[in-house]
């Protein structure tokens, strides 16, 4: 009889075999075992020592090449082969299963071959079969073959919590996919379960299939069968070790499958047959990153499902740089070497959702966590991807940091302060720690850390104190009682004026640098900067920025500002722009300051060194003498008679516009005027909160020049005024608040007698001082008129201005030329030029003497007064008014 050869695939009983081709896998047979038969595994219950009957079959021949030869055949239904089988042991089938007692003969044996060979065969059977019962050998035995088998699990949740982390024995029954099988798990010698199992780590591809809805077969995917076989070919009826991790959603226990080589799941994907999945990374902890490894050299070879793979990324790039500002939780600002600046995205973690209920609140929590651990430092930035243009955003690198060696992201995620993002499985522009931030990610779930928390966030709320100047002055005096207050800035608005918060007073203010004036830089696309003040910005942007600093508060400003000194790394931050030529000193406020000196020799050594805006300073010409002509040129040397004028620069706030004439009402900056009226005005308010009955009213109806109390309608404060009118029938009268220039029709129950001398004019005079803009003829036009208050409103209001007094009438009123503090420049500078250039004024056509000696302005400022005749601006909108 000719002998062939064949690779056992499996054993289907414990005579019964699926014998595959050597040399064409694909090409199966079924033979069993001549003349024998074994107890059967019936889904139903199986026969007594049926699966020990199989399980020594398959032990011997699963996976291993034998020799057999077909002793005869029996043509019911598809057709069987019966023979004998040769191993490499030197062993035969059946003889060696009889003599085990694992088989018994059949009862037609005697049959089925009447040949030489199958009597001697036969007989040598019935000897070993006979030596089987004797010793109570395998099916023999009188007790020990029932094992309990069931195939499905009523608890699976708790059947993982009973097994887990705990390595099980198993035998793979049958391979579904390359990620997934039946396995018989055997819990003990006669407990066993058989269910599907998913191979942690993995995603294979699918195998052909049949569409339970429709019936339709669906084809497999690129390299499924490739996957199937070659799982199949290690593992189908190998002894495994199982340990069970978890459930998937639709409660199929999560596993790793190991034969005597290690994970087939490693195995798999160094084969390009499977790709890593996301779902079980927490499960797997650190064992996903041998897992992504895998997958990675078959990645870089180009094999399986990666072959034609695109590479992306050329290598990680790495750089070195600085944290310049924090956007949000997961996108900051970059700093590098050579100055610019990148906007970023943390790798794989995203913010708490604006759109969560639960989660926004925890975003200031988030960003502030973040700031505390990157602003100003220097760190370590691997690009790890691009985040693609979102939400009007441009695409941008998506980065992992490092500060001192730790990962910021994940100590994002660990503190619960940001989510991470659940990528698409073809997304590789992740982070490499993708594993250890899901981990992280479900500790501080479990912990219910940050977001995750069941309590609320307990975020600060910040008190904005310059939204009025009510508020400023009363915080003002709180914190003009500290010293070196901490702080955040949390905004730069130009290089000397801030927006700062102040955690533990929960306060969130305006600050203005004293003691010198910066040159103003845009604050839109349409504007255009003062000389430097761009530089300025830039400078307070890169040193102050989210920082952690100190300041001392000396004032307020009539708009609500406050007024002080910012340290950043305890350096006085108005020096540092002094000594870089972006702010010059304001002489008056300077000295009133205990920094003045070194702000002086800050401003000197600019000077010297020709920085910024002193690049053209000349020594030689006096500090005290000015050219101001409106094109900011130099005048080597040769100056026009207004040159000589001395000049009289004060501080001020505008308080209010006429809205007839758009004549101004002041209010001086000073220690004798501003300090010493925001000091009054807050006594005035603590009196008035509970003042003696006999000065809660008017004791006789007020008469016009009267000084008296009035409540303001608005605030409803009371402030100092002057009666101007009064209608006895109505008990009304016109109040002017002396100290602010504004006016209001008042009924005399707002009206209280100021007879306390703290507050009288003796100890404080009227603060508002009436003034009006020097060269200028505002239109007769109402409509023009209401056109040039609004201008004038929109650049003098909310501001700290100098007012250049040109003269004084003798009633006290002041011409002026007004500049913004913050702006650098000659008149072309001015608030009046300004008012020009806009159409809102025109120059006058009846100069006074002292106008007509300024020669060089009044020209500067006709020629914008043509310019803006040429543009049709403002009141000239319809041609020349005048030249009628």
């Amino acid at each position: 009889m000719p002998i062939n050869q064949a690779k056992v695939k499996s054993v289907l009983s414990g005579d019964t075999l699926i014998l595959a081709s050597v040399n064409n896998p694909a090409q199966e047979r079924t033979l069993s075992l001549a003349y024998v038969s074994a107890p059967r595994l019936k889904r139903e219950g199986d026969e007594p020592f049926a699966f020990h009957s199989r399980d020594y079959l398959r032990r011997m021949t699963v996976g291993k090449v034998i020799q057999f030869t077909i002793l005869y055949s029996v043509p019911t239904g598809a057709k069987r082969d019966y023979g004998t089988v040769y191993l490499q042991t030197g062993q035969s089938l059946p003889d060696a299963a009889a003599a085990e007692g694992w088989v018994k003969l059949r009862e037609d044996a005697g049959r089925k071959d009447e040949s030489e060979a199958s009597k001697a065969l036969l007989e040598k059977l019935e000897l070993a079969e006979a030596s089987a019962k004797a010793s109570s050998k395998g099916i023999w035995a009188s007790a020990g073959g029932n094992v309990e088998s069931t195939n499905e699990i009523s608890d699976p949740k708790g059947f993982v919590e009973q097994h887990k982390d705990k390595p099980i024995e198993a035998i793979v029954e049958r391979v579904l996919t390359g990620d997934r099988m039946i396995v018989r798990l055997c819990l003990s010698p006669k407990k066993h379960v058989q269910t599907m199992v998913l191979i942690a780590g993995i995603r294979a591809p699918a195998t052909k299939r049949t569409n339970p809805s429709d019936g339709k077969e669906q084809p497999a995917d690129p390299f499924g069968p490739e996957a199937h076989g070659f799982v199949e070919s290690r593992l189908l009826q190998r002894t495994v070790q199982v340990d069970i991790l978890g459930l998937s959603p639709q409660g199929t226990l999560v596993c790793t499958v190991k034969h005597p080589n290690g994970s087939i799941a490693e195995f798999l994907l160094g084969a390009g047959l499977a790709r890593c999945t996301d779902f079980h990374s927490t499960m797997l902890g650190g064992q996903m990153s041998v897992l992504r490894q895998a997958e990675k050299q078959a990645k870089d070879k180009r094999i399986g499902l990666f072959q034609g793979l695109a590479n992306n990324m050329q290598g990680a790039s790495e750089m070195d740089a600085t944290v310049a500002r924090i956007q949000t939780a997961d996108t900051i600002y970059l700093r590098e070497k050579s100055g610019n600046e990148k906007r970023v995205s943390l790798s794989s973690v995203r913010q708490p959702k604006p759109t969560d209920t639960k989660q926004a609140p925890f975003q200031a929590d988030a960003k502030e966590f973040l700031r505390k651990k990157l602003i100003g430092k220097h760190v370590r930035v691997t690009v790890d991807g691009k985040k693609a243009a979102n939400e009007g955003f441009e695409e941008r690198d998506a980065v992992t940091v490092k500060v001192n060696n730790k990962n910021v992201a994940l100590q994002l995620v660990e503190a619960g302060y940001v989510s991470v993002i659940r990528h698409r499985r073809d997304d590789d522009d992740r982070s490499p720690a993708y594993d250890e931030l899901l981990a992280a990610e479900e500790a501080a779930q479990k912990d219910e850390k940050g977001m995750w928390s069941s309590k609320p966030s307990a975020a600060k709320t910040y008190q904005d104190y310059s939204e009025s100047l009510q508020k400023a002055k009363i915080q003002s005096s709180v914190l003009q009682r500290q010293k070196k207050i901490p702080a955040i800035v949390d905004f730069v608005k130009s290089g000397s004026r801030f927006t700062i918060l102040i955690p533990r007073e929960n306060a969130k203010l305006t600050f203005v640098l004293s003691g010198i004036r910066a040159p103003r830089s845009a604050r839109n696309a349409n504007e255009k900067s003062d000389s430097f003040g761009q530089e300025a910005h830039d400078l307070a942007n890169r040193r102050c920025l989210q920082r952690d600093v100190e300041i001392d508060v000396e004032a307020t400003d009539k708009i609500g500002a406050f007024i002080g000194t910012l340290y950043i790394n305890r350096e006085n931050f108005a020096k540092l722009l002094l000594e870089e030529g972006f702010a010059s000193v304001h002489k008056y406020s300077a000295e009133q300051s205990e920094h003045g000196g070194e702000l002086f020799a800050a401003e000197e050594k600019a000077k010297a060194a020709k920085r910024g805006i002193w690049k053209d300073y000349d020594p030689s010409i006096e500090d005290g003498v000015e050219d101001l002509n409106l094109n900011g040129g130099t005048t080597n040397g040769h100056l026009d008679a207004s040159a000589h004028v001395k000049k009289d620069y004060r501080d001020v706030v505008v308080t209010h516009i006429d809205p007839t004439t758009a004549h101004l009402k002041l209010q001086l900056i000073g220690p004798t005027t501003s300090v010493a009226l925001t000091a009054l005005m807050a006594a005035f308010a603590k009196y008035h909160q509970s003042p003696p009955s006999s000065e809660k009213s008017l004791l006789n109806p007020p008469k016009a020049g009267d000084i008296v109390a009035a409540r303001f309608s608005e605030d409803r404060e009371w402030y100092r005024a002057r009666i101007r009118r009064n209608d006895r029938e109505a008990k009304k009268a016109d109040a002017i608040f002396i100290d602010y220039g504004n006016s209001e029709t008042l009924p005399w129950s707002e009206l209280r007698p100021l007879s306390q001398p703290q507050f009288s004019l003796s100890k404080l005079e009227a603060q508002a001082l009436d003034a009006a803009l020097s060269f200028l003829q505002f239109p007769n036009n109402a409509e023009y008129m209401a056109d040039a208050v609004r201008f004038l409103e929109q650049v003098t209001g909310a501001k700290q201005l100098i007012a250049s007094v040109d003269s004084e009438e003798k009633d006290g009123t002041l011409w002026i030329t007004l500049f913004d503090a913050e702006s650098e420049g000659g008149e072309e500078a001015s608030v009046n030029a300004e008012v020009v250039a806009e159409g809102a004024a025109m120059v006058s056509r009846k100069l006074k003497g002292w106008e007509k000696a300024r020669g060089k302005i009044v020209e500067g400022l006709k020629v914008k007064e043509e310019a803006a005749k040429e543009e049709r601006l403002g009141m000239w909108e319809y041609g020349d008014l005048t030249e009628d």
